[in-house]
């Protein structure tokens, strides 16, 4: 199998216990949640190393200078110490590594995708006290810093370039085709930020069918998130089933159909076919 590799089952129990309580609390921790994503795609991610990438996070923060201003100066600031210091920043080559989706890696190699930098910025910004959120462009995640009279937006995958208007308009009409819709801007909740990290990472792997094995444990962390589409339990039916786990595999598409029974009898007749079939792969 190819690295990074999972932890062991009893690990693998106990991180997903663990994120779900966290997903479920009052107020999710964004670091911690995406640690222990990272932990369930990289066994080597221990105890002592979830605690030294929060180490870490403060040991940015606290590099930062005291209050440096408005929303700009602090988005300068920022720039200035992990894009221009320290060299956080992302090319092409990182939507090709699952690694950029992990954030103990993104911050031992300073590369990533722009939502995994982003967290990097948000945590850092955060514990120095700045006005910092995500922002979910369509096909592109940014920062944001201030309220929405004020808002400054920065690119972390550009070393955090501060956006200009247009800057940002082009970001979504390249990715959509479409005008930026100042419905666009919205700070993005730490349970959206993890979604996307996860979408991310079920795309990763529905590219690369021998890594069926990501894509299974992305679904099975989205499916514990408060709230998530059904549609999730078909794609980790067809990844069972994929993997040769016909007989689990066949339960999760009965149980798909029942739920799809009620809005589209057609559809779970189809999918009680397939619940059908992986039985008869057993034979």
């Amino acid at each position: 199998m190819s690295a990074p590799y999972p932890p062991p089952p009893g690990r693998t129990v106990e991180l997903r216990q663990r994120f779900a309580e966290e997903a479920r609390s009052e107020r999710p921790d964004l670091s911690a949640l995406c640690l222990l994503l990272a932990a369930q795609a990289d066994g080597s991610l221990d105890e002592a190393g979830l605690d030294a990438a929060q180490v870490e996070l403060d040991r940015l923060a606290g590099e930062l200078p005291f209050r440096p201003g408005g929303p700009h100066a602090w988005a300068v600031a920022l720039c200035e110490l992990l894009g221009d210091r320290y060299g956080f920043r992302g090319c092409a080559a990182d939507y090709q590594r699952l690694e950029s989706s992990l954030l103990h890696e993104v911050l031992r190699r300073r590369r990533g995708l722009p939502i995994l930098l982003s967290v990097v910025w948000m945590e850092v910004a955060r514990r120095a006290g700045a006005p910092v959120y995500g922002v979910a462009l369509p096909g592109h995640f940014v920062v944001g810093l201030g309220t929405a009279a004020e808002q400054v937006l920065a690119d972390p995958f550009d070393g955090g370039r501060v956006l200009t208007g247009p800057d940002a308009e082009l970001l979504v009409a390249g990715a959509t085709g479409a005008p930026l819709d100042p419905a666009m801007l919205v700070p993005a909740a730490p349970l959206e930020v993890v979604t996307r990290i996860l979408n991310n990472v079920r795309a990763w792997a529905a590219a690369r069918p021998e890594r069926s094995d990501v894509g299974l444990w992305a679904v099975e962390l989205s499916l514990l998130l408060p709230s998530h589409p059904a549609r999730l339990r078909y794609e980790r039916a067809q990844l069972l089933v994929q993997r040769g786990d016909f007989t689990e595999g066949a339960a999760e598409l009965d149980a798909y159909a029942e739920l799809v029974e009620v809005v589209d009898e057609t559809a779970a007749d189809r999918v009680r076919q397939q619940a059908h079939a992986a039985r008869a792969m057993l034979n």
